[in-house]
C-alpha cells in the first residue's frame, strides 16, 4: 500500500473514531444531564475519551503519510458518518435540514481547506506562543462563560461551548505543529510551555464538547466543532505560517464562498435543533384548582 492511500485510511478511521467518541459523548450527556464537563464516574465516558484519543493519534500518523491538503478535509467527514452511526447505534434519527446542513458544511469545510496552500515548515517566537495563548484563553474562557449565561437557550448554549472547544482543539494543533518542528532540530526544555498548552486545551476541547452535547442534540455540536476547528487552525497557519490560498485572487474568493456555505449548514444545524427544542416543550400548563378550603 502507498504512502497516500495508507494516509487516506488512516483519515477515513480516523473520522469514524472521532465520530464514535462524539456518539458516545452526546449518551453520556443525556443520562448524565448533572454532570456537565467531566462524568469520571461513568465507563462510557472513558470510552469516549479512548475513541478520541485513538482519532487524534491515526490524524497524526496520517498526517506524516500524507499531505495536509488531503487529511484535513478527509477529517470533516466526521459529522457525516455520525448521522448514520448514530441512527444505526442508537437510534437517534437526523431530520431533512440535519442532513442538509452536515452536507453543505462538510463540503464548505472540505472546499476551503483544499484551498489553503503548502508552505515550509517553521515555528512560532516566543512573543507569538505567548500571544496565541492569552488569545485562546480569553476566548474560550469568554465563550465559557457565555454558553454558561445561555442555559435557557440549549442550542444556542450548545454551539458556544462547542465553539469554544473547537478553538481549543484547533489551537491545540497549532502548538502541536509548532513543538513538532522544534525537536527536528532537538528536544529543548524551552519546549515545555508549549507542550503543557497542549495539554490543557486537549484537556479543555474535551471537557467543553462533552458539555456541548447536553440538551443540544448530537448534530449542531458536533458540526460546529468539526468546522471550528481546522478553519482557526488553518486562519493561524495563514497568518502565522505564511500559508496562502491557492490560485491567488481566485483561490481567495473561492475560499470566501466555501466558508459562506459552512456558515450556512451551521445555521440549518441549529435552526434545526432550536425547532426540536420547541416542539418538545409542553404547551400550556393546565391552570391549577384553586384550593377548597
Amino acid at each position: 500500500m502507498s504512502a497516500l492511500a495508507l494516509s487516506v485510511l488512516l483519515s477515513l478511521v480516523s473520522a469514524v473514531a472521532y465520530a464514535g467518541g462524539a456518539i458516545v459523548q452526546e449518551r453520556v450527556a443525556v443520562s448524565a444531564p448533572g454532570e456537565q464537563y467531566a462524568p469520571l464516574r461513568r465507563p462510557a465516558w472513558w470510552a469516549a475519551v479512548a475513541l478520541n484519543g485513538l482519532g487524534g493519534l491515526l490524524h497524526v500518523v496520517a498526517l506524516a503519510c500524507g499531505p495536509l491538503s488531503l487529511v484535513q478535509p478527509l477529517g470533516a467527514l466526521t459529522i457525516v458518518f455520525a448521522l448514520p452511526m448514530a441512527a444505526l447505534c442508537v437510534g437517534r434519527r437526523a431530520g431533512a435540514a440535519a442532513w442538509r446542513g452536515a452536507i453543505m458544511a462538510t463540503v464548505g469545510l472540505a472546499g476551503l481547506l483544499s484551498l489553503v496552500g503548502a508552505s515550509h515548515a517553521q515555528s512560532l517566537t516566543a512573543a507569538q506562543r505567548v500571544t496565541l495563548a492569552v488569545v485562546t484563553g480569553g476566548a474560550v474562557v469568554a465563550l465559557t462563560v457565555a454558553g454558561r449565561a445561555a442555559h435557557r437557550h440549549p442550542a444556542v448554549r450548545s454551539v458556544l461551548l462547542a465553539t469554544g472547544s473547537g478553538i481549543a482543539f484547533g489551537m491545540s494543533s497549532v502548538f502541536t505543529k509548532t513543538v513538532a518542528v522544534d525537536w527536528s532540530d532537538g528536544v529543548s526544555a524551552a519546549d515545555l510551555p508549549s507542550l503543557a498548552a497542549i495539554g490543557v486545551l486537549a484537556t479543555a476541547g474535551m471537557l467543553l464538547s462533552q458539555a456541548s452535547y447536553r440538551g443540544g442534540g448530537l448534530a449542531a455540536p458536533l458540526a460546529t466543532l468539526t468546522v471550528v476547528n481546522p478553519v482557526v487552525a488553518a486562519a493561524v497557519g495563514i497568518t502565522m505560517f505564511d500559508e496562502t490560498f491557492r490560485y491567488a485572487t481566485t483561490g481567495t474568493v473561492l475560499a470566501l464562498g466555501c466558508g459562506v456555505l459552512a456558515t450556512g449548514g451551521l445555521i440549518l444545524l441549529t435552526t434545526e435543533r432550536i425547532e426540536r427544542t420547541v416542539e418538545s416543550l409542553p404547551a400550556h400548563p393546565a391552570p391549577t384548582e384553586p384550593l377548597r378550603a
